[in-house]
């Protein structure tokens, strides 16, 4: 599922490609994507055709696009949807990019929504499992929305400070990888990042927060900061699905430090090697040596 780095990453390519622009028609072969919008579909077509984009934005792992008339549609990519801008032709039910290159890679051929947009421009929602969510609603009522309601603060804010943070997480009971994914303690944190962020501060996925030092807090939170914007400047992680608007995989896969890499040898050259355990049906992966419970 795409976290935090990647979804900014969309964020930041939407604004460069679509902002301003004008919404002027819309298809989908899946509309149980919009289920949650009010009366379905084809309300949500008639909602945004002729509305201008103003600008997109993130909270959490949700992307929010800002339209003209008050109106504001969010978007949760879930586990394998990620947006692309470029231009298609629909050829028996199956959309054929136009641009040769990436854009024709199998795992952005799964398109399942369309926006045209003015100037020619397209907006498509490439999704194989077709978990994803597309939400329209008044800007009035954008915050009573379940999806953002008590989602937690964001940590590459600049006012998200490293009081805000212990008091939140020492509220909480339980593993420290669990509750660092917890969307509603600090939002945009899932499962490759928690990992990594763990694995910089030396701190054991299962040690319980309880148990956590005012040190031990201090590293997690500065190794939050750390990991995150060097992901969002790699244009974040791509062991799946996600790639960003131009089709394109993000590069932080390339410099993992534990995620995925169960059974090497740990990065610190402790001589410890990476292990992979399970806690709450999730993996999490972390060196023997350099992270005691």
């Amino acid at each position: 599922m795409p976290e935090l780095p990647e979804v900014q990453t969309i964020v930041d390519d939407l604004n460069k490609k679509v902002k301003v622009l004008t919404i002027t028609d819309v298809w989908t072969d899946w509309p149980k994507y919009f289920k949650r919008s009010p009366r379905g579909f084809e309300n949500f077509k008639k909602t945004v055709i002729g509305k201008k984009i103003i600008k997109i934005w993130r909270i959490g792992k949700n992307i929010i696009f800002d339209l003209s008339g008050d109106k504001k549609i969010l978007v949760h990519q879930k586990m394998t949807g990620h947006l692309l801008v470029g231009k298609w032709n629909l050829e028996h039910g199956v959309w054929i990019s136009v641009q040769k290159g990436l854009l024709t890679e199998k795992v952005n051929g799964y398109i399942h929504v369309m926006f045209w947009l003015s100037r020619g421009k397209m907006l498509g929602l490439s999704d194989l499992r077709k978990f994803a969510k597309i939400i329209v609603v008044d800007a009035k009522d954008f915050n009573n929305l379940e999806d953002v309601k008590h989602i937690g603060p964001d940590p590459l804010k600049p006012d998200f400070k490293f009081n805000d943070f212990k008091n939140l997480i020492i509220k909480k009971r339980g593993p420290i990888k669990k509750i660092l994914m917890n969307q509603n303690v600090v939002s945009g944190i899932g499962n490759i990042y928690a990992d990594e962020i763990l694995f910089t501060a030396r701190i054991h996925p299962l040690k319980k927060t309880e148990k956590l030092s005012e040190k031990e807090l201090k590293n997690i939170f500065e190794a939050i900061k750390k990991i995150l914007k060097k992901a969002v400047l790699l244009r974040g992680t791509s062991t799946s699905d996600f790639r960003d608007t131009s089709g394109k995989k993000g590069r932080y896969g390339d410099v993992l430090l534990v995620y995925q890499r169960e059974g090497e040898k740990c990065p610190n050259k402790c001589g410890g090697v990476i292990k992979r355990i399970k806690i709450s049906d999730r993996s999490a992966h972390f060196c023997l040596v350099c992270q005691k419970v």
